[in-house]
């Protein structure tokens, strides 16, 4: 199975429109608000679906969940790859959405419940960051692939149309996965079960105060960086534009080969920080002080953004982005690992589902935001707002010596 859950990744991280999204959404004429209103519509659908997705997942079958998530996936990639319209790129968001809200949360509980059954639940950071990293090297990949396309002369758009063979290789491997994965089907589960089986996981999450705070913390971090991570792209455009050791080519041939060369970059050091986030978390005497450095190093990695955009130094903006890259592949492994230890087995899906929602629901409402303010103010307020965000977790002395004392429950 651990072949099959890092092929999942592999194939899943094979979305070569990723590294130039923004750029192609500016092929299209958009402007940076409006580029923010398809990432805030997005989470709101997202936000709607995530938690009942994962009720029905949990209740009808995880296995059905994720062929369904594929398939939303690839309708959405058709609809991308064709849309002429800002109405029709919001219907492909839509698709979008229901993909991600069918599937996130509903894999990783899948390989939780496996490694339940296999009596090795102390190696859940180990195991999840080893298939993460897995992902990482399919980012790796689809980069090379997608740059290379690019340099070719295909436009940005037409990228997205790439993705539908992985994804539809993806639902196959799911093909093989045991019926065992889907979990504790509900016979003839309807409308009543699904709500309170979701009443039972609300209630589950909020009512623990060690869940309640990483939810609270999965907000902040991972809705701030899913809003803020891909304003790269311009900086790299604008960085590709301006080197003479690149002069010779055309635009989008300068542009391919420096997005690419720093996205390989991105996605390998992403995918040494998953597998190494249960090094972190030895390192630091456990997963809560582990957390506790990443908030910092984040927080001074947003500070140096910030300055790096006002000064106008590229080299300094690209390394924190992809420094905030690889804080986030540290932290995503741990997160997990810590959310599931506070959870019940029965509603995995639905509780990281939870965790999933709160992180839309903070990238739903800065997204737009933030697109307005870069209109108007240029790229700086992307640094300015992470570090807001990121130096309260930082500095919160009295909240983390509350953490303190359940270290040892979170640990696996």
């Amino acid at each position: 199975m651990l072949f099959r859950f890092s092929l999942y990744g592999f194939l899943k991280n094979q979305t070569y429109f990723e590294p130039f999204l923004i750029l192609a959404f500016r092929e299209k004429g958009l402007s940076f608000f409006q580029i923010g209103l398809l990432i805030g519509f997005r989470e709101v659908c997202v936000n709607l679906l995530e938690i009942p997705s994962g009720a029905v997942a949990d209740l009808y079958g995880r296995r059905r969940a994720m062929i369904f998530a594929f398939s939303a996936y690839i309708a959405s990639f058709l609809i991308f790859g064709f849309a002429g319209s800002l109405a029709a790129l919001f219907a492909a968001m839509l698709a979008f959405a229901l993909g991600e809200a069918f599937r996130s949360g509903t894999h990783k509980a899948m390989i939780f419940d496996w490694l339940r059954g296999q009596g090795r639940e102390g190696e859940r950071t180990r195991f999840y960051g080893f298939t993460r990293s897995w992902s990482k090297m399919g980012s790796a990949l689809a980069v090379v692939i997608s740059a290379g396309f690019i340099f070719s002369g295909v436009s940005y758009s037409d990228v997205f149309l790439l993705a539908v063979i992985p994804y539809l290789l993806g639902i196959v491997n799911f093909l093989g996965y045991p019926a065992g994965l889907d979990g504790r089907r509900g016979e003839g589960a309807g409308i009543a079960a699904v709500l309170g089986h979701l009443r039972g996981a609300l209630r589950h999450t909020f009512r623990l105060p060690p869940l309640r705070r990483i939810v609270s913390e999965s907000m902040g971090f991972e809705g701030t960086y899913k809003a803020a991570k891909d304003y790269i792209q311009p900086v790299l455009q604008q960085a590709a534009l301006g080197l003479a050791l690149l002069a010779a080519w055309e635009e989008h041939k300068r542009v391919a080969l420096l997005v690419g060369g720093v996205y390989f970059v991105l996605h390998i050091l992403s995918s040494v920080a998953s597998r190494g986030g249960y090094r972190l978390s030895a390192a630091a005497g456990g997963e809560e002080r582990a957390a506790r450095l990443i908030w910092a190093g984040t927080s001074v990695l947003y500070a140096g953004l910030a300055a790096g955009l006002w000064m106008g130094h590229e080299s300094v903006v690209i390394a924190a982005f992809i420094g905030l890259a690889v804080a986030q592949n540290f932290w995503r492994p741990i997160l997990i690992s810590r959310i599931d230890a506070h959870g019940s087995p029965e509603a995995g899906a639905t509780v990281l589902s939870i965790e999933a929602q709160a992180k839309s629901l903070f990238a739903m409402i800065l997204a737009p935001a933030l697109g307005f303010a870069v209109d108007r103010l240029g790229l700086v307020p992307v640094g300015v707002a992470g570090f807001l965000v990121a130096a309260p977790f930082a500095l919160g002395g009295g909240y983390w010596a509350g953490a303190k004392g359940r270290e040892a429950g979170a640990s696996p």
